[in-house]
Formats: C-alpha cells, sequence, structure tokens
C-alpha cells in the first residue's frame, strides 16, 4: 500500500468513524498551501472552517507561540499568569466591549452565552427560575455539545443523543416576525450566526440583522452574535455584523483567534452581563492558558492593521466576481456569501457536494461539501489573487467535464 493508503487504513481501523475525511493524508502546510505524505501539494481552500484566517504556520503566530513555549505554558486559572490580563483587555478592545471570558473551543464558549444569558435572565432580568427562553434559528450549527444538539434542526448532529436539553424556541433563519411572535417576557437571548457557515454560507435578507438589534434591543433581550466562523476578517469586516453596523450585546468567538496554532475562544461582553458570574460558577482548566493568549495576542495586533480584512475584501469581490459568472450557466446553481466565504450550490446531476469536492482534490484543490450537492469556498486570507484563480481554474474544469 501507498503511505496515503497505509495512514488512511490505520485511521479507519483505530479511530471512531465521526467525520468522513477526503482521502488525503497532510504532512506539512504553508500560507494557502499543504503538502500530503507523498509530496503532493494541495491548495486549501477550506483553511480550517476559518481557523486558518491567516494561513499554515503563519511567521508571527510561531514566533509567539515559540516564545511563550519558552516561559510558560498553563497555570490554570488557580493563578493570574503574565499575559491574560493583556489578552482579555486588548480583545474587549477589538470587539468594543468590557469583559471577556476565555475557554477553549467554539462549542464551549457556545455553551458558555448559553448559560451566561440564563443567568443574566435570573439575575438581571428577573425571569422565573427555570423559565428562561433563547431562541435560535433553524439550519443553525452552533457545536456538538449535547445542549447545542438540542436545539439543531439537523437530524446528523441530533438524532440517538436524547433527552434533549429544554429551553429554545426554533424560529426560521431570516424571518423577524417569526422572531417577534416567538418572544416572550421569558425570552432572555437570541442567538444567531450572521452568516450560517455550516448551512451552506447563508446569507440573511438585508435589514434582518439591524432588525433583530432593534427588536432584542425593545424587549430587553440579549443579542448575541455566534461569530466563530463568520468573525476575524473572514467576510471583509472584523465581525459580520459591520456589514449592517450592528453591535451585538455579546459576541462568541474561536476558530481563528487561535490562529490555528492552538484552540482559543472566548465570550465577550459587557461588565453588566459577564458581570453575573462569581468564583465557582464556571471556569475551564485550559481555558485563557498563556500559551493561547499569547497567540491570541498576536492575532489580535494583526487584526489591527486592517489588512487581512481589507484583503478578505479585496479578493471577496474578485471571488465573488468569478463564481457568479459560473452561476446560471448550468453547472452552478446559487453561490451566496460575504468576503473570501461563499457557498456554491452545485447542479445535482454534475455530483454531490462529496463527489464534487473529490473530483477537485483529484485536481489538487481541497474544499468541503455540506448538505447534499454544496461546496464552501474560504480560503486562507494571506491567499495570493494567482492562487485563488488557480483553484478557481480547477473548479471551471472540474465543472466542465
Amino acid at each position: 500500500m501507498s503511505a496515503t493508503e497505509t495512514a488512511i487504513a490505520s485511521a479507519e481501523a483505530h479511530s471512531a468513524h465521526n467525520y468522513h475525511p477526503l482521502p488525503v493524508v497532510v504532512a506539512s502546510a504553508e500560507g494557502a498551501w499543504m503538502t500530503d505524505v507523498e509530496g503532493r501539494h494541495y491548495l486549501d481552500l477550506l483553511a480550517g472552517y476559518s481557523a486558518l484566517n491567516f494561513g499554515h504556520g503563519n511567521r508571527r503566530l510561531l514566533d509567539a507561540a515559540r516564545a511563550q513555549l519558552e516561559r510558560v505554558t498553563l497555570t490554570s486559572r488557580a493563578f493570574h499568569h503574565d499575559r491574560f490580563a493583556d489578552f482579555c483587555t486588548e480583545l474587549a478592545e477589538l470587539c468594543g466591549m468590557e469583559m471577556v471570558l476565555p475557554m477553549n473551543t467554539g462549542a464551549e464558549a457556545v455553551e458558555t452565552a448559553v448559560k451566561t444569558a440564563r443567568k443574566w435572565g435570573y439575575r438581571v432580568k428577573g425571569v422565573p427560575d427555570g423559565m428562561a427562553k433563547i431562541i435560535v434559528a433553524s439550519d443553525n450549527f452552533h457545536g456538538r455539545t449535547t445542549t447545542v444538539i438540542s436545539f439543531s434542526t439537523d437530524p446528523e448532529a441530533r438524532a440517538d443523543y436524547g433527552p434533549y436539553t429544554p429551553g429554545f424556541e426554533i424560529v426560521p433563519y431570516g424571518d423577524l416576525t417569526a422572531m417577534r411572535e416567538a418572544m416572550t417576557e421569558n425570552t432572555v437571548a437570541v442567538l444567531i450566526e450572521p452568516i450560517q457557515g455550516e448551512a451552506g454560507v447563508l446569507v440573511p435578507p438585508a435589514g434582518y440583522l439591524a432588525g433583530v438589534r432593534e427588536l432584542t434591543r425593545e424587549r430587553n433581550v440579549l443579542f448575541v452574535a455566534d461569530e466563530i466562523q463568520s468573525g476575524l476578517g473572514r467576510t471583509g469586516r472584523t465581525f459580520a455584523l459591520e456589514h449592517e453596523g450592528v453591535v451585538p450585546d455579546m459576541y462568541v468567538l474561536g476558530k481563528a483567534l487561535g490562529g490555528g496554532v492552538v484552540p482559543v475562544s472566548a465570550v465577550v461582553s459587557s461588565a453588566e452581563i459577564l458581570g453575573v458570574f462569581r468564583p465557582g460558577e464556571h471556569g475551564s482548566t485550559f481555558g485563557g492558558n498563556p500559551l493561547a493568549c499569547a497567540v491570541a495576542l498576536e492575532v489580535i495586533a494583526m487584526l489591527r492593521t486592517g489588512e487581512y480584512q481589507e484583503r478578505a475584501a479585496e479578493l471577496g469581490d474578485h471571488l465573488h466576481r468569478e463564481l457568479g459568472l459560473l452561476a446560471g450557466g448550468g453547472a452552478v446553481e446559487t453561490v451566496r456569501g460575504r468576503g473570501l466565504w461563499a457557498g456554491v450550490d452545485i447542479a445535482p446531476a454534475l455530483g454531490t457536494g462529496r463527489q464534487i469536492s473529490e473530483r477537485l482534490m483529484a485536481e489538487r484543490v481541497l474544499v468541503k461539501d455540506t448538505h447534499g450537492s454544496t461546496i464552501r469556498i474560504a480560503p486562507p486570507l494571506v491567499i495570493s489573487k494567482e492562487d485563488l484563480d488557480w483553484g478557481l481554474d480547477r473548479l471551471r474544469t472540474v465543472l466542465s467535464a
């Protein structure tokens, strides 16, 4: 067997089959390119679901990690460390907020946001104990914990994990009327993705997010924005909500915050909202560890320049212009997205999203499918225009074949 076949066979034999990876085995990577165990080069148009916004092996991030590795990597929150205050202060400033509650993974941050909203509802809003409700959108993806899949509408994510956590109301994404009708005096929060990534990079109707902000403010309900995939430069702005001039009550961040080096996530909000926690009521051994803070501080410094947001906006315009030329020609039905992020609905007659992804892999381009015949395109923000065009040429080749 080849080195690829051997590695895949071993993985299949000894790891749970909770993923169905493309049959490529990556050994190294740099920028927007990955190299497999047999020396073949592939253009990465997925960027770890936005965790690799700044590319593979980013020198600034690796240097920050190396320097911290030589000093201290973990103290637990039992003690202070010298990177924690700077991380919290600078992330809060980047978000225009006051306080940060650091965690590790995106799912942990969403769980933290849910707990925060409920505790705020009981201690500040005055909702009767055990009665708090959170409104979410259909087709959402906020993670895979038991609580989070309890309000998923995806059968694959939800099936066979009951009994499910109560306290959530699901309304259609983009439907402000349905959200208004679902609100009661016990509603404590609305939790939504400004753009639904896993659902196929769904962008809501113009004015929807501003309408959610107005409605939540009017009804004394927290607007919780899950910007784990859409945030930190992906859409051409630091946050996707900025496209509608909206500031939520709470940001939920992850993925790109760790620069593809370490898992880093956080809930960022006001002192009034995050101030509901008292010592011992919520925590994480690794959340806010020195290594994570060092890397995230470098991510924040890079975002402050605005160059990555500007690059995502400019290359994103080019990406959507080129993809738009494919739409309506029989091979591509619809293209959606914003910035360097696109969901491309392939005509089912050409194959499933998985099949298209496999054909692109044969052309040395890596993407990932979702929901039938949809593929997602989300390259690292550092990709060159020439490499992006090369990848788009490979897509045209696959579609024309």
